[in-house]
């Protein structure tokens, strides 16, 4: 345990750090330090929420010893966002799973629609124009294309009004998980949220903090 960069697993927007439990857990029992923080999603911007992780690291970690990062959806931003105004910690390796790197289709709908429930969480996050990723970090992508979820209204309309079939996981199509400079990157049978209890998931984070890659068939 002591060899293995301590992870934080971050969750996403509208949620607590308990909807992460599962995942975390499963990721402590392979044998990592494991740290959950926290965040108001809607309350403030993602430069305030990489702050946030970067006082929250000051308080219970030591800059000279490397971490991992694992953040589901929106944080999946805050870590780009961190990495970008942060850049002297020694970031191991990062996973983001069912991120939409490339801005929010459903998000943005939402705006349109229901502003509160983004709040401030759109711009300069999930309007896709968060800062890249250094090219030195070890990044791994996972999405999902199980089509269910609160985004599906959405998600459809947006099918059928420009007559495509894009995939998706209920709430972020699998084309907005796309992170260029990604060191690798999977697909699974999952939804949005279902990813974070999933076991294949899960699997497939560990592997990927342990070597650097995904577990291929």
């Amino acid at each position: 345990m002591a060899n293995k960069p301590t992870t934080l697993v971050l969750h996403g927007l509208h949620q607590t750090s308990l909807i992460v439990y599962p995942l975390a857990r499963y990721i402590r029992r392979a044998g990592f330090v494991v740290h959950i923080p926290t965040y108001q999603s809607l309350r403030q911007d993602v430069s305030a929420h990489a702050k946030r992780l970067n006082d929250y690291l000051l308080t219970h970690h030591s800059p000279d010893k490397p971490i991992n990062l694992v953040a589901h959806s929106l944080s999946g931003l805050v870590i780009r966002q961190f990495l970008h105004d942060y850049p002297a910690w020694q970031v191991h390796r990062c996973i983001s799973l069912g991120t939409p790197h490339q801005g929010s289709v459903c998000a943005t709908y939402v705006k349109r629609t229901l502003s509160p429930l983004v709040g401030q969480s759109y711009i300069g996050a999930l309007d896709g124009t968060c800062p890249s990723v250094p090219n030195d970090v070890e990044f791994g992508v996972i999405a999902g294309d199980k089509s269910q979820g609160l985004g599906l209204l959405f998600l459809n309309y947006h099918n059928r009004h420009y007559r495509t079939r894009h995939a998706h996981d209920g709430t972020v199509f699998v084309h907005e998980t796309e992170l260029p400079s990604a060191t690798d990157s999977l697909i699974l049978p999952v939804t949005h949220t279902g990813m974070l209890t999933s076991s294949a998931v899960a699997n497939q984070v560990v592997h990927f903090l342990e070597y650097g890659k995904f577990r291929r068939a």
